[in-house]
């Protein structure tokens, strides 16, 4: 059995962790913009209409990535302190959570879909080729929930490598898979925005299975004994109690896509949603570098909380942070002067390139904020003491109400004022979030 991460130089660490696991996102986020790209080609309602999507989408992200970090947290804890019998037991009623999730995603969540999209003021073609694409995503739910769930196994033990795979391979998978549903190639039914989430719920079976032969050759998961296990409601419970904040956290992000949307339709119309859902895929592409990061934070910190090793903690926190800022300021110059030439790449409507350049010019001032909130709250996931990361998330949603109207109409400012609000609410809060999370590590890792 190898080493933890409760040892050897903290540096070193980040790096294996965060380097693998932000090539694999980066990988995803281009898979994203192939998406966008082809359905951008088909017509800017379907752009609108499967922009539109994104916070339904995000729901099932969001659980399952709840799922995930409460599965990395727990045992990552236990791995520190060396106790492997707890290990698995944690990992086995985690599972009974992950199929709590999956009905609840079956069962429910499918007959919101088209009153969602009507509630988010979509009509016409947009709401039926938006409505279209997120039906075949909720039928592939499984693969997503299982995915996050395996992934949070391996983060725990510090090995993000195998997700990174998965997602390489899945990137150009989606490539190829992509023009034969959308445009019917080879005798098969033209399936246009369907075609597009069909091709993602394959690539995501795929990484089901390429995860769990991964998950086999795991340095301390071994399945026998997940399988022989206890069930414990205590586990359960503790679970529940990890993964909602977490989860409950991105889907207050979900609900704030959703805001913005319904803002930017009021204000902009369908021109607005694709340039902001096009800008959104390229801002995330600046964001990778820090989500690898934030893992790298999660798995560190929590191993080392659970061995009782607190300057390492505050190394991995310290130095992770000095590196996210240095990337995200150098993303602040590049993206300025850039914008002009990268929306052109992912829509030809001149209309919607105008305002995406807009979207990220103003974007760039707020985007050190990030670095800030997600390292507070990847920090306070392995403590054990994810709530305030969800008061922040609903003070995040809760505050467009007032800033956007303030900016777009009673100071005047148009659909900039959206962009502008969006920078203003992520400052404020990196602001509350980081003394508080100071004050819980201080209070977390005080000697008794």
């Amino acid at each position: 059995m190898k080493k933890t991460l409760t040892e050897g130089n903290i540096l070193r660490h980040i790096r294996n962790i965060a380097i693998p696991s932000s090539i694999g996102f980066l990988f995803n986020t281009l898979f994203n913009i192939v998406d966008t790209v082809y359905v951008g080609r088909l017509s800017t309602e379907a752009l609108a209409g499967v922009t539109l999507s994104f916070p339904i989408f995000f729901l099932i992200i969001a659980f399952s990535n709840g799922l995930g970090q409460s599965v990395t947290a727990l045992s990552g804890n236990e791995i520190g302190k060396g106790n492997f019998a707890k290990y698995h037991e944690i990992i086995k009623n985690a599972f009974v959570v992950l199929l709590i999730l999956i009905v609840i995603y079956i069962v429910s969540i499918w007959t919101l879909i088209p009153f969602l999209f009507t509630l988010m003021g979509a009509s016409g073609e947009s709401l039926r080729l938006g409505i279209l694409y997120t039906q075949v995503i909720y039928g592939g739910s499984i693969f997503f929930s299982l995915n996050f769930f395996m992934n949070g196994i391996l983060i725990a033990e510090g090995n993000t490598k195998p997700f990174r795979n998965y997602l390489v391979i899945g990137f150009f998978l989606n490539i190829i898979l992509n023009p034969i549903f959308i445009f019917g190639w080879f005798g098969l039914p033209r399936l246009s925005t369907a075609g597009v989430a069909l091709a993602t719920v394959i690539v995501q079976a795929t990484g089901t299975i390429y995860l769990s032969y991964q998950l086999k050759k795991s340095d301390y998961f071994t399945l026998d004994k997940a399988v022989l296990a206890p069930f414990s409601f205590k586990d359960i419970k503790a679970t529940f109690a990890q993964m909602i904040p977490v989860s409950l956290t991105s889907a207050t992000i979900s609900l704030g896509i959703f805001i913005i949307n319904y803002y930017a339709v009021m204000y902009g119309g369908d021109v607005a949603v694709a340039a902001y859902g096009s800008a959104l895929r390229i801002e995330q592409i600046l964001f990778l570098p820090t989500i690898g990061l934030n893992i790298a934070v999660l798995s560190l910190v929590s191993q080392n909380y659970g061995a009782k090793k607190y300057d390492r903690m505050k190394e991995a926190i310290f130095k992770s942070g000095i590196i996210g800022m240095i990337i995200l300021t150098s993303a602040m110059v590049i993206v300025f002067f850039a914008a002009p030439y990268l929306m052109p790449l992912l829509t030809n409507d001149q209309a919607v390139v105008d305002v995406g350049v807009e979207y990220l010019r103003i974007a760039t001032v707020g985007l050190n904020s990030y670095i800030f909130i997600n390292l507070s709250v990847s920090t306070l996931q392995a403590l054990k003491k994810p709530g305030m990361s969800f008061y922040i998330s609903i003070y995040r949603q809760a505050f467009p109400f007032i800033v956007f109207p303030l900016m777009v109409v009673n100071l005047n400012m148009g659909l900039p004022g959206i962009w502008w609000g969006i920078v203003l609410i992520n400052w404020t809060a990196a602001l509350i979030i980081v003394p508080y999370t100071i004050w819980q590590f201080k209070k977390s890792t005080k000697p008794l």
